[in-house]
């Protein structure tokens, strides 16, 4: 029998659950597909939010060709050979569309922040002459990953974690819908642990309910749950996602100041055989957030550590990476720059395009000098002690704080 997530895999976007925001009535995704006219896009999202699933609905609701290649076994021969049958497939239909009328053969990748360069420069040409269309799924940032050429070729997408409402949906249609699950009759009394340990994966929360349903018990509640996953520590990690709980006890390690801790998570890693750059870059972020102000040489330290992981790789890379870790551990904490500027932006998504006062804009013409722009602006370094008060804020937020410096 096939395992719960593949058999309740939707086939269309009605079926879908989760992303509105992309697939939701009247969305970009959603119209995209319905109008058949595709342009090549990357999906960025964690696991079990439905990359997979998105570009399967896509190749069937569109009836193209389509092919699949998984970063991990795939290299530029198999590129190579995919594009050429995309050429043969748009010879042969030649009469239906043409290569660039957005309707070509769909290539979707799995994993394509695994691609090394030379495979991502293979695909350059096909995608730019709309031999194919690229439909890539990632969990790593594509900013980092995908070579620039290509990433300008494509619209990125961000898939979310599937909020509570979703995996609640998605669990009853497996109570209702899947007729192994349906039959045995099962009695839901508590959902908070089966959420909390789903972590908005949806196939994470499908291999927990088959776990716990296949263990014989007629009963769903939180410490049956529990009981099951601390039996099976691996049974709901098919996938590798534990690699995201291990970083974030790795990084929790860190803000907590438990150098000790925060190494044992990154021997786990490394004997895993987590990619190098993923740990460098979760430090850099790390340096920034949570250790901040207190110690402005911590970036620095992160931002070389990247580097020389970057240049060295496995083994050798254990070494900066912790000592690196090590350092961000022990030194003091100060979020108070990431509170800041979330704190900003904030503001900034509930006031709008508030208009520059006139004294702080440039005035490069006469017109806009006669308009007042400029005027009145004081320049620090004219007064003592190279500082003068004067309004920097719109007007409308005159007086409002975003940096506190006990944060």
């Amino acid at each position: 029998m096939q395992p719960l997530a593949e058999r309740l895999r939707p086939k269309n976007l009605d079926e879908y659950i989760g992303q509105k925001h992309l697939v939701g009535e009247g969305a970009i995704l959603r119209r995209m597909i319905e109008s058949g006219n595709l342009s090549s896009f990357i999906l960025w999202g964690p696991p079990g939010v439905g990359k997979t699933t998105l570009a399967r609905i896509i190749a069937h609701q569109l009836q193209r060709p389509f092919y699949t290649l998984s970063a991990v076994t795939s290299g530029v021969k198999e590129v190579r050979d995919v594009i050429d049958k995309a050429k043969r497939t748009a010879s042969i239909n030649s009469g239906l569309f043409a290569p660039t009328d957005g309707r070509s053969p769909i290539l979707f990748i799995d994993e394509i922040h695994r691609f090394s360069k030379s495979q991502q420069d293979s695909l350059l040409g096909a995608v730019e002459d709309g031999t194919i269309t690229l439909v890539g799924a990632t969990t790593e940032n594509p900013s980092f990953e995908v070579i620039t050429p290509l990433l300008s070729r494509c619209q990125v997408y961000v898939l979310k974690s599937l909020e509570k409402d979703d995996l609640l949906e998605l669990f009853n249609r497996a109570l209702t819908q899947d007729e192994y699950i349906r039959n045995l009759h099962i009695e839901v009394k508590e959902t908070e642990a089966l959420l909390r340990y789903s972590g908005g994966d949806a196939r994470k929360l499908l291999n927990i309910i088959e776990l716990v349903t296949n263990s014989g018990t007629k009963v769903i509640d939180n410490d049956t749950v529990t009981i099951q996953l601390q039996q099976n520590p691996l049974a709901y990690d098919k996938d590798g996602e534990m690699h995201y709980d291990i970083i974030s006890a790795f990084i929790k390690s860190i803000r907590g100041s438990n150098p000790d801790a925060a190494i044992y998570w990154l021997a786990r890693m490394i004997e895993g055989g987590e990619d190098p750059k993923f740990i460098a870059r979760r430090l850099v972020i790390a340096a920034s957030e949570d250790i901040g102000l207190a110690n402005p040489n911590a970036m620095l330290l992160a931002n070389t550590c990247f580097d020389v992981v970057n240049k060295v790789g496995w083994p050798e890379g254990r070494i900066p990476l912790a000592e690196t870790t090590i350092y961000l551990a022990t030194c003091k904490k100060d979020n108070s720059a990431y509170m800041a500027i979330n704190q900003a932006l904030e503001k900034v998504r509930e006031t709008g395009n508030l208009p520059v006062p006139l004294h702080l804009r440039n005035a490069p013409t006469s017109l806009m000098k006669d308009l007042g722009y400029a005027d009145g602006y004081k320049y620090p370094h004219d007064y003592p002690g190279h500082f003068v008060e004067q309004q920097y804020m719109p007007d409308e937020l005159v007086g409002t704080t975003f940096w506190h410096k006990d944060n």
